[in-house]
C-alpha cells in the first residue's frame, strides 16, 4: 500500500494510509438479554460443576461432594442455594486470584418429608473447605434464617478448619458460630454430621448442637491433630486413634455413628421427621394408632420377677410405641441408660430407660450426663417424657465419688425437677434409693406414676437392708441363714409389697403388664393441655 500526493490550498499534502493495527475495533456485539442469560447460566453450570478433578479426589476418599451429599439429604428438588456467588476477598499466601465462588460452603434451605429445614455443606474441593471470612458470613446468614423463620438447623461438615491465609477474621468467623450456636439452643433443633476433617475450634460448633452424627472411616474430629499430639506429648496416634467415629460414640460425642453416608443421610431424616420447627410448635403428629386400647401380653414375659435378671429395656419399649420403632441416642455411650425417640398413638415421646444388662442399670457419672441433656432437650422442645424404672442404685465406689458422681447425679436430678412437659413414668421392677427419687418419682414432680406388680420401691433392696438394720442380731445368731432369711421376708412383706407406696399416693396406679401401652397412650392424652408457669428468674444454676 503506497502513499500519494495532492494539492490542498496550493500546498502539497502526501496522505499516508493508516495501518489496519491502528484501526478503529469493531463495535461490540449489542447486549441482550439473550447474550446475558447465556452468560449468567454458564457461570451458574460451572460454580454447579465445580472442579471435576477436585471432585474425583473427593470421590475417592470415600466422601461425595458437598452438592451430592445436600441431593442425598433433602427432597428431590427442594434445594434453594442462597451467596451461590460469594468469593473471598483476600489476596495473597497462596490464595492470589485464585477466588472460586461459593467460598467453600454451600448454603440454602430445602425441605425433609415436605417440611423446611436450612442447611450448610462444607465443600472440601474448595480450599479443603477451610473457613474464611466470606465462608463464615455465608453460614451466619444461613443460621440467622433458620432462627428467624423457626426451622431446624442442618450442618454438614467437612472441613480443613480455619483458613490461616485469612488469620484472625477466620477465628472471628468461628465466634460468630458458636454465638448463634448458643443463641439458638432450645430455640431450633441443631443438628451437626461430621462427613470429613472437623478440626480445633470447629469441633465446637457440633459439640454445642442437639445431635451430632459421624460416618465411620472418613469423620474425624479432634481439637488438636495427630502431629500436635506428637509434638507436645511424644505419643504418636493415627486421626482415626485420635478422633474417628468410634473414639466419639464412646465419649458421648457423637450422638449417632454409621457406616455410609447413605444410611447417615437416612437417619437425619428420620430424627427431622420426629421434632418440631422449633420451641413454639408441637412435635409432628400423625393419626391415632389405636394405643389407648392396645393390649401387648408380650409384656408380661420379658421382664423377669427375679430382681437380679437381666433383660434388654429396649425389648419393653418396641412393645410400648408404635411399630416398635425408635431411634436410640448415644448408643455406644453409658450403655446402662437408654434414651430414646419414638411415638405412641402418634405423638413423638422421649423415651428414658434404665438398661438391666449394662451394670444392671444402676446410675453412674456418665448415665446422668447422658439421661440429663436428653431431659432438657425433650423439655425445651415440648417432647412428653415417659420414664422406665428398674435402678438398683448409683454405682459405688471411690471412682465414681472422686469422678464427682454427686454432681453429676444432681444433672439429672436437676433435668426432671425442671421438666415442665408432660412426664410418666413407670416402675417396672427395682426402685431403690436415690435413684429411685432422681427416676423421676412422684416427689419430684411426675405428672403420673405407675407401676407393675413387680415393682419394689424402697431405701434398698431387702438383704441389704436386713444387714444393717438386724446387724447384731445376725451376728450373735446360732443359724444366721435361716435368721436372713426370715426377716428378709417380714421385711419385703412389711415395706416392699407392690402396693406399699400406691397406698401412700405415691404410686397413682399399680398396672398389669400388658396394659401398660394403653395406660401410657391415656395418660398422655390427659396431660396434652399441661400447662405450667414459668418462674421469674433469669435462669437457674445447672451444677454442670
Amino acid at each position: 500500500m503506497g502513499s500519494s500526493v495532492r494539492r490542498v490550498n496550493g500546498r502539497s499534502v502526501v496522505d499516508v494510509p493508516v495501518p489496519e493495527v491502528f484501526a478503529d475495533p469493531p463495535p461490540p456485539e449489542p447486549r441482550t438479554m439473550a447474550g446475558l442469560r447465556r452468560e449468567h447460566g454458564g457461570l451458574r453450570d460451572r460454580i454447579t460443576a465445580g472442579d471435576p478433578d477436585a471432585a474425583a479426589r473427593q470421590r475417592a476418599l470415600g466422601k461425595r461432594t458437598a452438592r451430592e451429599r445436600l441431593a442425598a439429604l433433602l427432597d428431590e428438588g427442594s434445594f434453594d442455594e442462597l451467596d451461590r456467588y460469594r468469593r473471598t476477598q483476600a489476596h495473597g499466601l497462596k490464595i492470589g486470584e485464585n477466588r472460586p465462588h461459593t467460598d467453600g460452603v454451600v448454603t440454602g434451605s430445602g425441605t425433609i418429608f415436605g417440611r423446611r429445614v436450612f442447611v450448610y455443606a462444607q465443600d472440601f474441593t474448595v480450599f479443603g473447605g477451610s473457613l474464611g471470612e466470606a465462608h463464615a458470613a455465608k453460614i451466619h446468614k444461613v443460621m440467622d434464617l433458620a432462627v428467624a423463620t423457626g426451622a431446624p438447623l442442618i450442618a454438614l461438615n467437612d472441613s480443613g478448619g480455619a483458613r490461616i491465609q485469612e488469620g484472625v477474621l477466620a477465628l472471628h468467623g468461628y465466634g460468630g458460630i458458636f454465638r448463634r450456636n448458643v443463641q439458638a439452643s432450645g430455640v431450633i433443633p441443631q443438628i451437626s454430621v461430621i462427613l470429613g476433617p472437623c478440626a480445633g475450634g470447629a469441633a465446637y460448633s457440633p459439640a454445642l448442637s442437639d445431635f451430632t452424627f459421624m460416618v465411620r472411616d472418613i469423620a474425624k474430629m479432634y481439637l488438636t491433630g495427630p502431629d500436635v499430639v506428637a509434638a507436645v506429648s511424644g505419643q504418636r496416634v493415627t486421626h482415626e486413634q485420635l478422633g474417628g467415629a468410634a473414639v466419639h460414640a464412646g465419649t458421648g460425642v457423637a450422638t449417632f455413628v454409621h457406616d455410609d453416608e447413605e444410611s447417615c443421610f437416612a437417619d437425619v431424616r428420620h430424627l427431622v421427621s420426629l421434632l418440631p420447627g422449633n420451641n413454639l410448635e408441637p412435635p409432628p403428629g400423625g393419626p391415632a394408632r389405636g394405643a389407648t386400647t392396645d393390649l401387648r401380653p408380650a409384656l408380661a414375659g420379658i421382664v423377669p420377677v427375679e430382681p437380679n435378671k437381666p433383660y434388654d429395656i429396649r425389648a419393653v419399649v418396641a412393645e410400648l410405641v408404635d411399630d416398635g420403632d425408635f431411634i436410640e441416642l448415644h448408643e455406644d455411650w453409658a450403655p446402662n441408660i437408654v434414651c430414646l425417640l419414638a411415638r405412641i398413638d402418634g405423638q413423638t415421646v422421649g423415651v428414658v430407660g434404665n438398661q438391666p444388662i449394662a451394670l444392671a442399670g444402676v446410675l453412674d457419672v456418665h448415665a446422668a450426663q447422658k439421661a440429663a441433656r436428653f431431659v432438657r432437650f425433650c423439655d425445651a422442645f415440648g417432647i412428653p417424657l415417659v420414664t422406665l424404672v428398674d435402678v438398683p442404685g448409683f454405682l459405688p465406689g471411690t471412682d465414681q465419688e472422686y469422678a464427682g458422681v454427686i454432681r453429676h447425679g444432681a444433672k439429672l436430678l436437676y433435668a426432671y425437677c425442671e421438666a415442665t412437659v408432660p412426664r410418666v413414668s413407670v416402675i417396672l421392677r427395682k426402685a431403690y434409693g436415690g435413684a429411685y427419687i432422681v427416676m423421676d418419682s412422684r416427689s419430684i414432680g411426675c405428672d403420673l406414676a405407675l407401676a407393675w406388680p413387680t415393682n419394689e420401691i424402697a431405701v434398698m433392696g431387702a438383704e441389704g437392708a436386713v444387714n444393717v438394720l438386724f446387724r447384731k442380731e445376725l451376728a450373735t445368731a446360732a443359724d444366721q441363714d435361716g435368721l436372713r432369711a426370715e426377716l428378709v421376708t417380714e421385711y419385703t412383706d412389711q415395706l416392699m409389697h407392690p402396693y406399699y407406696a400406691a397406698e401412700r399416693g405415691l404410686v397413682d396406679d399399680v398396672i398389669d403388664p400388658e396394659q401398660t401401652r394403653a395406660v401410657i397412650a391415656r395418660g398422655l392424652e390427659m396431660l396434652r393441655t399441661k400447662r405450667s408457669p414459668a418462674v421469674q428468674r433469669k435462669h437457674g444454676n445447672v451444677p454442670l
